[in-house]
């Protein structure tokens, strides 16, 4: 073996000074990227949340109601009265199924939505809301369809 090609072996290789700027590059990358990823997943469900109870389960709500002449209450089933057609032979009759599964009464987190007629908040209506990311109810989280105050 020649001395160029010796020399020119060595010199294709990185040192540990280059190695450990680059680590240190995508260390940093990391911890600005990481965060960012986890906080947009969070504010994707928030959003999805919103919509199902928005536009969702409000539509099916007050299809519902066109068809039956209420709310479903608790006597009903509460939001499964939605999925289930009733027992009883009248009301049967005027049940059309408002969603497709029991999968579409759950939130962006996999929880039940949370239902009540008549509503606390919304007196002439019900109110139906998420415990939102947190899982509690009653903290500054939960995602429901009356304004806070």
């Amino acid at each position: 073996m020649s001395k160029y090609t010796v020399q020119a072996k060595l010199r294709s290789a990185f040192t540990l000074l280059e190695v450990l700027m680059v680590v240190a590059i995508i260390g940093l990358l990391a911890a600005f990227v990481v965060p960012q990823l986890f906080g947009t997943e969070e504010k994707a469900k928030i959003k999805l949340t919103k919509a199902a109870i928005d536009s969702g389960l409000n539509g099916a709500l007050d299809r519902y109601r066109l068809d039956m002449g209420h709310y479903p209450r608790e006597s009903d089933g509460g939001l499964m009265a939605l999925v289930q057609k009733p027992d009883d032979e009248e009301e049967a009759k005027k049940w059309s199924g408002y969603l497709k599964s029991a999968k579409d009464l759950k939130d962006a987190w996999g929880r039940d939505f949370l239902y009540q007629y008549p509503g606390r908040y919304n007196e002439n209506g019900y109110d139906l809301w998420s415990a939102g990311p947190d899982g509690e109810e009653g903290t500054d989280d939960d995602i429901c369809n009356w304004e806070r105050r």
